[in-house]
């Protein structure tokens, strides 16, 4: 019987990676908005070499199941956009149905791939048919129809290759904005090339097959979218606050006979081991539990979790001791600030210099930079709110892409964490103007998203290549006005399609118009589209920032 090793496994994973960074621009291009910021493929590709840099650090694991956990340790960690979400799903899915497995059959791996897109599924709220879910759904239940009757690898995987490469062919029928644009799924394409991958390994050869190419079309975006210590801390407070004195770091090694008699749950015994301090982390890992937490008694912790095993790699650090050294070498002591954690920290994604500042000014602790062509991962968001001392987080993603990546942190630290699903920089910067520290997480996420939402969002960008909206014509370095997801306006000059863009946005109700202009905006540009909203909107007021974002021109805000 044919069964996959450890090794092969690395070796397939490689060969996937190697085959979707090979082709990345190709899938890039296959999005269907002609704007630049189509990036399935590079968020695919940074995801899935996240995964692969830490089944790296275990090459010399001889169980598949520990390397799959590894790939999903990192697919999640480095998780970039929707697609980058989606695709770690599939493999935690996976991994989880591996898990117990040192090699994989035909069976066990097809029902991997079919245990990966359940999961999958459920972490998108309104799935849709069409798009990389379907392609993987059908590959993995024909994969899982031909491990049934034949037990031979290559026969599995051809024929989870081969379904994969008919239904990638058929999202053009599910969905319509691919059919106008002429395109397939570009998260289906980028799964399609990493299954390229995985055969060849198995194969030992070259499998070519001509990435799908799009056609000069381009179409709705929300139909498609809408799937998916610089200073010593120590400086803060003063060393008679410290309330929990002592550091403590500890490894248990679960010991069977004890586990048998005391079961071991991580989420029981990080709830238990709670009651003995604070900044508490545990992390399991199949036999190993590794805990961080500051004790004032730290015996009592280590004599609790000594019922389910040995211990070890013990480290206690006196934090007084620490502290008090620490604030002499800073001379931080005349000055210290309260150590108790504010009601919540906020965390905002943002593009450019000046949009980073707003968000500052209005009270955001951390800002990413991060948005269109720059998805952050959901490591990189995941350090933000670590880095933060408070009670509550809220994250604004500030574009629909980043989203997914945001709503995976909640199950990667240990501080409550509220994402508001902000889908652009008008919406975030609306939101935050309604927030309350005094009002519980649940009150300030509905204050601030009906705030977002009554906002309208307008972008001017440019089209990266031919292509069409309602009928109408773009060519390629066409200047794009684009309301609330969807291209309005498309001509030759930046101040046109501004002034009409603008036009369409303003109502007689509007009260307030908001110009955020990038980077590449010049004075004469800029007071042209001052003057005409003066003349044409006399009684609208309007305000100007500079925002220093990269490749659009301006965000509008229009209420």
């Amino acid at each position: 019987m044919e069964q996959i090793d450890a090794q092969l496994f690395l070796r397939m994973v490689r060969a996937g990676t190697d085959r979707l960074n090979n082709n990345v621009e190709q899938v890039n291009a296959l999005n269907v908005f002609p704007v630049p910021d189509g990036d399935t493929g590079t968020n695919m590709n940074l995801t899935l070499t996240s995964g692969l840099e830490e089944m790296e650090k275990q090459a010399a694991a001889d169980e598949v199941g520990k390397l799959a956990e590894a790939l999903s340790k990192g697919l999640l960690m480095g998780a970039r956009g929707n697609s980058g979400v989606i695709l770690s799903q599939l493999f935690r899915g996976f991994g989880k149905g591996v898990a117990e497995y040192t090699q994989l059959t035909a069976r066990q791996f097809a029902d991997g791939l079919k245990q990966g897109m359940e999961t999958a599924y459920k972490a998108v709220i309104k799935p849709v048919e069409g798009t990389v879910l379907t392609v993987a759904r059908e590959a993995a239940e024909k994969g899982v129809a031909v491990s049934r009757q034949s037990d031979k690898l290559t026969d599995v995987m051809e024929a989870v290759l081969e379904q994969a490469r008919v239904s990638l062919d058929r999202t053009p029928e599910q969905l319509p904005v691919l059919k106008q644009a002429n395109v397939v799924d570009a998260g289906g394409q980028g799964l399609v090339l990493i299954y390229e991958g995985f055969l060849a390994a198995l194969t030992g050869e070259e499998v070519v097959s001509p990435v799908a190419q799009p056609v000069n079309k381009a179409a709705d975006l929300d139909r498609l979218s809408d799937i998916a210590h610089e200073q010593s801390a120590q400086s803060h407070f003063e060393t008679g606050d410290i309330e929990h004195g002592y550091c403590t770091e500890f490894i248990v090694k679960l010991d069977p006979a004890k586990v048998e008699k005391t079961p071991f749950s991580e989420e029981n015994f990080r709830e238990d081991m709670g009651r003995f301090g604070d900044s508490l982390l545990v992390v399991a890992d199949d036999d190993l539990v590794k805990i961080h937490i500051h004790a004032e008694y730290p015996g009592e912790a280590m004599t609790y979790a000594q019922q389910y095993g040995e211990l070890t790699r013990i480290k206690i650090d006196n934090m007084r001791e620490q502290h008090s050294t620490i604030l002499e070498s800073e001379g931080e002591k005349e000055s210290p600030a309260p150590t108790d954690a504010k009601p919540y920290g906020l965390v905002a994604v943002a593009v450019g210099d000046g949009v980073a500042e707003i968000f500052r000014s209005l009270g955001v602790d951390s800002v990413i930079q991060g948005g269109q062509t720059m998805n952050p991962s959901t490591e990189e968001i995941v350090q933000a709110v670590k880095n933060l001392h408070a009670e509550h987080i809220l994250v604004l993603p500030n574009n629909k892409n980043i989203i997914m990546s945001a709503e995976q942190v909640g199950n990667l630290v240990d501080v409550p964490v509220t994402v508001l699903p902000t889908r652009t920089i008008p919406q975030g910067l609306a939101a935050l103007l309604s927030f309350n520290a005094e009002e519980e997480p649940e009150v300030n996420r509905d204050r601030m998203m009906s705030s977002a939402h009554g906002v309208q969002s307008g972008e001017v960008t440019y089209a990266v290549r031919d292509s069409q909206y309602d009928g109408g014509e773009i060519e390629e370095g066409d200047y794009l006005g684009i309301w609330d997801g969807n291209i309005s306006v498309a001509g030759k000059t930046l101040t046109d399609v501004s002034r009409d863009l603008l036009t369409q946005m303003v109502s007689d109700e509007a009260d307030v118009v908001t110009i955020l202009y990038g980077e590449d905006v010049m004075e004469d540009q800029l007071q042209e589209i001052t003057r005409f909203l003066e003349q044409q909107f006399p009684d609208v007021e309007c305000e100007i920032h500079y925002g220093g974002q990269p490749l659009y021109y301006f965000f509008f805000s229009v209420e």
